[in-house]
């Protein structure tokens, strides 16, 4: 991990924990534009749910996942812990996850390996559950018709058609796959298919493959707080459809910052397996 990277995280968590404003004209300590503030002046997290053009909750902002750091709830940093839904998916699903025979295995002779073919680990993309789970951030840009994830890991992008299109009944398979979103109330539900066979979901190596069918449910029940309800059908590699809590914070005062995972890249060698 770079040291401007680790400087940053450390300077996000400090700013999550104090919810405070910059003063800094630093694009990576520039003042939040909108925040509403408490009477002292610190951001005011609970705030009502900031609302879009259409009425419909605006996501849009730069999230993080929550950690917990002696037995505190903060945000996410490499300095604090990497999120245990990223190392293992399962742990936030009641039961852990329901593999097939075939798909146990696999996760098995994974866990054997050290986790040494995790598509990361080798600096390809990590996928949807990884967008989710990773402790770097991510932002979300909301307009009519569609909504964006930026992501730090090799600047990648997500999009998430919201025109009423249907998914694709072909697609070439991919890493984030295709995804069409409606809103119900104030929950958008999110589908996605067409992804690319070979995925891991989790370092432990839960599988996803081009059978599954994603769905995401988001809600942003005030300011600070995002949740998102992460469902699984899978039958090829899943005897049952599954689904996982996540819940993340915005950030503040900051902003993205690459990290291009093959620059500078030297622990690929040092990869021994078994």
């Amino acid at each position: 991990m770079r040291t401007p990277r680790s400087l940053r995280f450390a300077v996000c968590a400090a700013l999550a924990l104090a919810a405070t404003t910059a003063a800094s004209a630093q694009w990576l300590d520039y003042p939040t534009d909108g925040v509403p503030k408490n009477a002292d002046g610190s951001a005011n997290l609970n705030a009502p749910t900031p609302r879009a053009a259409d009425g419909k909750p605006d996501l849009s902002g730069l999230w993080a996942m929550y950690c917990q750091s002696r037995g505190k709830r903060v945000m996410c940093a490499p300095e604090i812990a990497v999120p245990p839904v990223f190392g293992d998916i399962g742990r936030g699903v009641a039961g852990g996850l329901p593999y097939t025979p075939w798909a146990a295995e696999l996760v098995k002779e994974r866990k054997a390996q050290n986790g040494m073919g995790d598509p990361t680990t080798h600096c390809l993309p990590g996928g949807v559950a990884k967008l989710h789970t990773s402790s770097l951030l991510r932002k979300i840009v909301q307009t009519p018709g569609l909504i964006v994830f930026l992501t730090e890991r090799n600047a990648s992008y997500r999009q998430i058609f919201t025109d009423g299109r249907p998914l694709p009944g072909d697609p070439n398979p991919s890493w984030n796959g295709y995804s069409t979103a409606h809103w119900e109330g104030d929950t958008l539900v999110v589908q996605t298919n067409g992804f690319q066979d070979g995925q891991w979901l989790d370092r432990a190596g839960s599988p996803l493959t081009s059978a599954a069918l994603m769905t995401e449910k988001f809600r942003r029940p005030n300011y600070g707080t995002l949740q998102i309800e992460l469902t699984v059908n899978d039958p090829k590699a899943y005897t049952k459809t599954w689904t996982v809590p996540i819940e993340q914070s915005i950030v503040l005062n900051t902003e993205l910052l690459d990290y291009i995972c093959n620059e500078n890249e030297k622990d690929a060698s040092h990869l021994v397996g078994k």
